[in-house]
């Protein structure tokens, strides 16, 4: 699993009639390859949920999500498993199929959830627009696979 991290100082995610927001906190881009499982999914939640990206008070990041109060934006996003080595457009084989994908997006939710953080999603399959208001700028990548943060 790949997920791109972005601190903002908001973010929004529209589809049609449906919209989410979210204040300070981080807009995750999320993305599920074939070869992803269960445990890529939790593994990547736990490190997310401990990891320290915001600043305490002398400037120093130190901080995490749950100590600044801040929510999460998770957004499906297949495109982050794009292979370009090949021709000028890319090719997506290496992305989950749609069942595996929103399985595994799930989980990844609902275990970000279990450590008592406001998540809110994207819609899942929708092409969407997203503004994201990156604060710092910190944008940090994160990936799992066979069960290990790598």
């Amino acid at each position: 699993m790949r997920v791109v991290l972005q601190r903002v100082s908001s973010s929004t995610v529209i589809s049609n009639e449906f919209f989410n927001e979210i204040g300070k906190g981080y807009c995750l881009l999320v993305g599920v390859s074939n070869e992803d499982t269960e445990a890529d999914a939790i593994k990547l939640a736990e490190k997310i949920a401990a990891s320290r990206n915001f600043e305490d008070k002398d400037g120093k990041i130190n901080l995490s999500i749950k100590d600044v109060g801040g929510e999460i934006l998770s957004i499906s996003q297949f495109t982050l498993y794009a292979d370009t080595r090949k021709g000028n457009r890319p090719s997506f084989t290496r992305a989950a199929g749609r069942e595996h994908a929103d399985k595994l997006y799930k989980l990844f939710n609902e275990t970000l959830q279990s450590y008592d953080l406001t998540v809110k999603t994207g819609f899942f399959g929708e092409m969407m627009n997203v503004n994201i208001n990156n604060d710092g700028p910190i944008t940090i990548l994160y990936e799992s696979e066979g069960g290990k943060v790598k």
